[in-house]
């Protein structure tokens, strides 16, 4: 085991994360992740995806050099330097290019309500006709009973700040709706938590 920072989450996850991604997005494209985190998950689908430019971003800037190293331990010469990004921003400070994919995963339950019609927004901006912006994490649904230990994490992360919490896909989807995304496909997940791919409307 390396000395970098690391996600146990982020390492249980990525398995289930991937074989989804192999179904969802085609053999070849350009992806933006939205708050990489550790950069675990960058160097891991990038490693398993080949044919993907995977452009990783973090709101610090300070997470770039971290990114970078686990991209390089593993070998994933497809992962591009970390911009900094914060999904508030208006406009994103991107370069001007399009991509056929935008993931982000367990952000919109530890960020403010406003950080989901943003992230809906830049989606809707940055993606070229045919892209997918796909969010990964835990959600609270209607007529879908909550598990009890997604209850209890909504509590915590309530208690942490109280612009926190689990969202309810439907508010989500309505946010994305509102951006001009519509959810595609629903993907039950372990551990209680949803992969959402969305796409324009038709």
């Amino acid at each position: 085991m390396n000395n970098l920072p690391f996600s146990p989450a982020a390492e249980r996850n990525k398995h289930p994360i991937l074989d989804i991604l192999r179904r969802v997005l085609p053999a070849q494209g350009r992806l933006l992740e939205i708050a990489s985190g550790t950069g675990q998950h960058a160097a891991w689908f990038a490693t398993a995806l080949p044919g993907w430019q995977w452009q990783p971003s973090e709101a610090q800037a300070h997470s770039a050099p971290v990114i970078a190293a686990w991209a390089a331990e593993a070998g994933a010469h497809n992962v591009l330097p970390a911009l900094t990004l914060d999904v508030l921003a208006t406009p994103w400070p991107l370069p001007d290019t399009r991509y056929d994919a935008i993931y982000c995963a367990n952000l919109l339950h530890i960020a403010p309500w406003p950080v989901c019609a943003a992230l809906m927004e830049g989606a809707a901006r940055h993606l070229t006709p045919d892209g997918l912006l796909i969010t990964y994490g835990p959600y609270l649904e209607d007529g879908v009973p909550t598990s009890p230990g997604n209850q209890s994490f909504d509590a915590s992360l309530r208690a942490q700040d109280p612009g926190w919490g689990l969202r309810r896909r439907e508010d989500v989807a309505q946010v994305a709706q509102s951006a001009g995304l519509v959810q595609r496909e629903r993907h039950a997940m372990p551990a209680n938590n949803l992969l959402l791919v969305w796409g324009r409307e038709p």
